[in-house]
């Protein structure tokens, strides 16, 4: 199988890699839970990051489940990811990048594992409904209730029959009630309308588990109309199988762990939250959709899922890091062609409203044309910064080096204005006075616009030769970071060269004679400032019609 077809499947490559912890001692849902596995993202480095697999799950008033649930599992770290969509992390933009491309269609089969169990009607009030599920509360002390928080949410446009999936978050308000915020007008939002419209409830299945790329895909911001489910069989590069829905006129992944049918009336909404959410800072809530279950199905034995969300770096974000960074990119090489390298969206606490595009440039126009091409997407960051193929765009002390010695602020560094207010706290607060009511985003051209000189470090021949010496001492091993070798920008000319050649062979005294034929008579009362002034501007402007010429 080129994807795991179940949850299961995915948890014992975890645990065959070291990468799940098992925690067997009780753990309260509601106080505990969430805490635990934030530390690993407030204490740890990304590469110790772990899946969290919770047996005993007890709450706040004593209750015991039998459902475990799974934290970290999707993405704590982008390896987890990685292995989540059975690839190496050096192979998840072209995975990427061939789903966007080819996406395939779900195939209908007549039954799967989420059908084992099924309570409708009766039974589902006899066996109380979402109380089963061992929910946890995300941002204790903050939050209002226990939310869904990795289920991927299913709707489908009446006018079209085509289905969307995507990852709300999802107030518990009832043992047969949640809340399902769009937070803006997302396509189920669409739907909703539509069907409001029509004088109809809006069908949703909640799906939870799963095989990975289910999520993987739901979290990605494709256009209007395309079914995320096809988006997942790209990602598993096999069609996912699905089945229709008991009480609901709905396919859905038949190998999930739990569904959650139901229905969201149009012609009623209700606030929810607080809620900790993804930029950093507590949501005190929105007015959103009411989600009334008509239907539970799931495995014999499933496995809730949640996803560590608000400060980043979290779960959610990891989820959605790679997805954006790749449809960006995907958007920039068709908007400005092949010359875009990579795109790197900034998640620890920016939550990819920082994004920096490494480019070899065709004109000296691209890099403009790139950030104002993405203003029209979902995808535009409030900071975008383009950077030359040799400034690494993950490294934000290389970025600041390229702006630094790259850019003018007053050439380089344009601001888009009457932009959206974006998913961040200001959006609470703006009142026109203290914060305007329309936001801009921040546009920095960090890239060469002339050739310059060398990186000054020795030239990767003598680094590479001095690290097998560093390596044969036994000295601290290293990790390399980009410059870590001098190169040529262009701006160098031939005699520079030689001297530089010269000297490494110890003939250092032969440039000591070139630079002594080039000395200055100085004659009484000169100045020094005006001298040193002719000098640099008469080898300047030999240096640039040597490397024009070169041109």
């Amino acid at each position: 199988m080129a994807y795991y077809r179940n949850l299961r499947e995915h948890l014992e490559t975890l645990e065959h890699a070291g990468l799940l912890t098992r925690i067997k001692r009780p753990i309260n849902k509601d106080t505990e839970m969430h805490p635990l596995v934030r530390w690993q993202f407030r204490g740890l480095d990304e590469g110790q990051r772990r899946a969290f697999y919770f047996e005993r799950v007890v709450d706040s008033a004593g209750r015991s489940y039998g459902i475990p649930v799974l934290i970290g599992g999707l993405a704590a770290s982008q390896k987890i990811y990685a292995l989540g969509l059975r690839c190496s992390e050096g192979e998840v933009e072209a995975r990427w990048t061939e789903a966007l491309h080819k996406p395939i269609a779900p195939v209908l089969v007549k039954d799967g594992p989420v059908k084992e169990v099924i309570y409708k009607g009766a039974s589902l009030k006899a066996k109380g409904g979402l109380e089963e599920l061992p929910i946890p509360i995300s941002t204790p002390g903050f939050d209002n209730a226990p939310y869904f928080t990795a289920g991927c949410w299913i709707t489908k446009d009446p006018e079209t029959g085509i289905q969307n999936m995507a990852v709300y978050r999802g107030q518990v308000k009832g043992p047969l009630k949640t809340g399902i915020s769009w937070g803006s007008l997302k396509n189920s939002a669409v739907h909703w309308e539509k069907c409001n419209r029509l004088g109809r409830p809006l069908e949703a299945a909640l799906v939870i588990g799963g095989p990975p790329c289910i999520v993987y895909a739901a979290v990605q911001t494709v256009p209007f109309g395309v079914d995320e489910l096809g988006l997942a069989g790209g990602l598993a590069q096999a069609p996912i199988e699905v089945v229709k829905c008991e009480t609901v006129d709905l396919v859905v992944p038949a190998h999930a762990e739990i569904v959650i049918e139901g229905r969201i009336p149009t012609d009623y909404l209700e606030p929810d939250g607080p809620f900790g959410e993804s930029h950093g800072y507590e949501d005190p809530g929105d007015l959103t959709g009411v989600f009334e279950v008509t239907c539970i199905t799931h495995r014999k034995d499933p496995v809730f899922v949640s996803m560590i969300s608000q400060l980043t770096p979290s779960e959610s974000s990891k989820v959605k890091q790679s997805a954006f960074e790749t449809f960006a990119l995907t958007h920039l090489r068709q908007k400005v062609g092949q010359g875009i390298i990579k795109v790197a969206l900034y998640e620890e606490l920016l939550n990819r409203q920082m994004m920096v595009i490494q480019m070899k440039k065709e004109s000296l126009d691209d890099p403009r044309r790139a950030m104002e091409s993405l203003l029209k997407t979902r995808a535009a960051a409030k900071i975008m910064i383009c950077v030359d193929p040799d400034i690494d765009p993950y490294d934000l002390l290389a970025v600041h080096w390229a702006i630094a010695n790259r850019s003018q602020p007053h050439r380089d560094v344009k601001i888009a204005e009457n932009r959206p207010l974006p998913w961040n706290p200001i959006r609470y607060v703006a009142d026109g006075k203290r914060y305007d009511m329309t936001d801009s985003a921040l546009m920095i051209d960090a890239t060469l616009k002339a050739k310059l000189p060398p990186v000054a470090l020795p030239k990767q021949e003598y680094m590479e030769k001095a690290r097998l010496i560093w390596e044969e001492l036994g000295l601290p091993k290293l990790t390399p970071r980009t410059p870590w070798h001098g190169y040529s920008l262009g701006y160098w000319p031939e005699e520079d060269i030689q001297q530089a050649q010269r000297a490494t062979l110890g003939q250092y005294y032969l440039n000591a004679d070139l630079l002594a034929s080039k000395g200055v008579k100085v004659t009484k009362g000169e100045s020094f400032e005006e001298l040193k002034q002719k000098f640099l501007s008469e080898e300047l402007a030999a240096l640039r019609r040597e490397t024009s010429e070169e041109d």
